[in-house]
């Protein structure tokens, strides 16, 4: 390519020299094999063609150095520069400056690098701009980190520590919040240190592999440590892998009954979105920290040997952090106790098998069963979440004591006397028909598969027997029942009254979709109160002290109740179960004002229509969750009795049972799956 030529006025070969003040000032040139190379860039190749000269003929090796690209392009580095051939001159942009060193050179001279180029020009090769333009700027986050090294460390060094510590996080972490301290993360994990040792084994592609594997592990225990955290709180025990899964359904109910059905749906979506997180955090925490390990090898098998050998002596010596052991093997601990009750949850289904064909009462003849109650209206009524925290604790126990006092005085003044125990509930916190089931089977139905078994057999029930008599018509009052339900053709029951055959029109407080006291006025109309019927033995559900506890109606005058709107205006002078679970306190004083209005409701009912041939038993069926309860492990659920025949009571004068209402606390207590053959036996003659 020929030269441009020159704007007139402008100089070139020697007349374009610098002038001699600004030549004075610069270094005496360096020998060109002196001039240092540039930091890294590829040291320039010489030229073998004759190079261009002013009118020296000296050879001008630095050429190379200062020959760029046109402005914006970046120079290949580690590749021979382009010399001029015979002839021609070298192409540059036209300028009227005479007197720029980084322009040209006196004749003779041999610019230096520093020379070749303004600072900040993209061709001076010395420039940091320049030095990182030739680094490969797609290489990590689209060249980010190259243009900001220490920023980039940082993060890198910080996404590091946060994946060793939700790695951490996830192994030492407990599965109940009451065990939820700051100490119980100061603890030193074996498994992790098992891993590392695992991960520094294997081969890259193994490794990694490995790694994603091992990682979305750790992520799914963390989930089900989580998941046993939900069900402590309200089962008061771990998630059951065989048998919960169809909880989570009632689950979502509850959340739809509590918060609406857009509550239902963000917490849905929520928890789906969280467990992917975590899976994937988890993974990929591990995969980083697998990483790191391998490029720094030496340093992470020194670490991995050091915690190692410190794990076994905090081990052996017993060393505690704040009362928690440092060393720890809690996650292996853990990992074995689930496999363990996956493995009994396996082979409950043989064990209780067996225990089903075992009746006492299957071959008793129709007419020797329940002679003692013949002529009776015998009522079972469950009482939802009635249990002993109501009457034992201190801060509910005085208001408790009122309500039960009262309901005394109401029976005794019509006629009727009462006395009271314990029963030891299968389950707490929730799962209702599960303590039903065991009430009425006489087998301990812990969870949903004993359920549904006992349920498709021919296992008769408390309830099925009196209809196997054929002297009482059988009925079920079950306001809680919002679908259909199969299993109640199972428990022998003529008629069932679920929530929509009541009449009712009011409004659902929370879960419950029927007052109580609306309930028993609904029994009275539709069964009770006829003339000319047979005996009666029903099964009640009184649902009004379901968990969340708000809002709750209370008693109104029994002629007033009509078809239910009126509870509308109850309602709204209601609390919000929002606000009320904020604090553990409030929950429980709305749990306790539930229980007296079924227990109000109830023995209202028995003073307002029981007759000399009622015979009423009522009992809790689990306790109530743990903010109620406070963690306990106790199951039991007060139960009593309640009849105007005096006969009735002295068949079970030998239980010493409790006087009254309210069950001493000597009073005994008897497995729930026992009082069904007990009772049968108490009133056979």
């Amino acid at each position: 390519m020929e030269a441009e030529p020159s704007e007139p006025g402008e100089t070139t070969g020697p007349a374009r020299s610098a002038k001699p003040a600004e030549s004075a000032q610069r270094a005496e040139p360096a020998e060109p094999s002196e001039v240092a190379e540039p930091a890294n860039f590829a040291a320039p190749a010489e030229s073998t063609a004759p190079s261009e000269s002013s009118d020296s003929g000296d050879s001008t090796e630095s050429a190379d150095l200062t020959e760029s690209a046109e402005p914006g392009e970046t120079a290949k580095t580690g590749a021979p520069t382009e010399s001029a051939t015979p002839g021609k001159t070298a192409e540059s942009a036209p300028s009227t400056e005479t007197t720029d060193p980084a322009k040209s050179a006196a004749p003779g001279e041999t610019a230096t690098p520093a020379e070749s180029a303004a600072p900040g020009d993209p061709t001076d090769p010395t420039d940091p701009t320049e030095r990182s333009s030739q680094l490969p700027l797609r290489a990590g986050w689209f060249g980010w980190r190259h243009r900001y090294p220490r920023t980039a460390r940082a993060i890198g060094v910080g996404t590091s520590v946060l994946a060793g510590a939700l790695l951490l996080v996830a192994m030492v972490m407990p599965d109940r919040l009451d065990r939820m301290t700051f100490q119980s993360f100061l603890r030193l994990p074996v498994e992790l240190i098992v891993l590392a040792v695992v991960l520094l084994a294997l081969p890259s592609r193994a490794r990694r592999i490995t790694a994603v594997v091992l990682g979305a592990f750790v992520g799914l225990s963390a989930v089900l440590k989580c998941l046993d955290m939900g069900f402590y709180e309200t089962l008061a025990r771990p998630f059951d892998l065989v048998f919960d899964w169809v909880l989570l359904n009632d689950a979502a109910d509850w959340m739809k009954d509590s918060f609406g059905r857009s509550g239902e749906v963000f917490a849905i979506v929520g928890v789906i979105v969280l467990l992917l997180a975590v899976l994937a955090g988890s993974a990929f925490a591990m995969v980083r920290l697998s990483d790191v390990m391998a490029r720094h090898r030496p340093t992470a098998v020194r670490t991995t040997l050091v915690l190692g050998v410190a794990w076994i002596m905090c081990f052996t010596l017993s060393v505690q952090v704040g009362g928690v052991t440092l060393a720890t093997k809690g996650y292996s601990q853990f990992l074995s106790n689930r496999v363990k009750y996956v493995r009994d949850g396996l082979g409950d289904a043989d064990v209780f098998k067996k225990q089903l064909t075992v009746d006492a009462f299957a071959k008793t003849p129709p007419n020797q069963l329940l002679t003692g109650l013949r002529g009776k209206d015998v009522l079972f009524t469950f009482i939802e979440s009635y249990g002993r925290v109501a009457l034992d604790d201190p801060t509910m126990a005085p208001e408790m004591d009122k309500t039960l006092t009262a309901g005394d005085a109401r029976l005794k003044a019509a006629g009727f006397s009462s006395r009271s125990a314990w029963l030891r509930s299968p389950v707490t916190g929730a799962g209702s028909w599960l303590a039903h089931s065991t009430f009425l089977s006489g087998l301990w139905i812990k969870n949903q598969q004993r359920y549904r078994t006992v349920t498709t057999s021919t296992r008769a029930t408390l309830t099925s027997y009196f209809q196997k008599t054929g002297a009482w018509r059988t009925v079920g009052i079950v306001p809680g029942v919002r679908k259909s339900w199969p299993e109640g053709k199972y428990f022998g029951l003529d008629n069932i009254y679920d929530s929509t055959h009541l009449g009712y029109n009011g409004p659902y407080f929370s879960w419950t979709p029927v007052p109580d006291q609306f309930s028993l006025e609904s029994f009275e109309k539709l069964e009770y109160g006829k003339k000319n019927r047979d005996p009666i033995m029903a099964e009640i559900i009184l649902a009004s002290s379901h968990n969340p506890w708000s809002p709750i109606a209370h008693t109104i005058p029994w002629n007033q109740l009509g078809d239910g709107t009126i509870f509308n205006q109850i309602k709204k002078e209601g609390t919000n179960p929002t606000e009320v679970w904020k604090s553990a306190k409030r929950v429980r004083t709305e749990y306790r004002k539930a229980i007296q209005y079924s227990v109000d409701s109830l023995t209202q009912w028995v003073q307002r229509y029981g007759n000399k041939n009622t015979v009423l038993v009522f009992l809790g069926d689990h306790q109530p969750v743990p903010t109620v309860t406070g963690g306990t492990a106790d199951r039991d659920v007060p139960i009593t009795i309640v009849a105007h025949d005096p006969k009735v009571l002295d068949k079970i004068s030998s239980w010493g049972w409790t006087d009254g209402l309210k069950p001493a606390d000597s009073a005994p207590v008897l497995g729930m799956d026992k009082f069904r053959d007990q009772f049968m036996t108490a009133y056979a003659k």
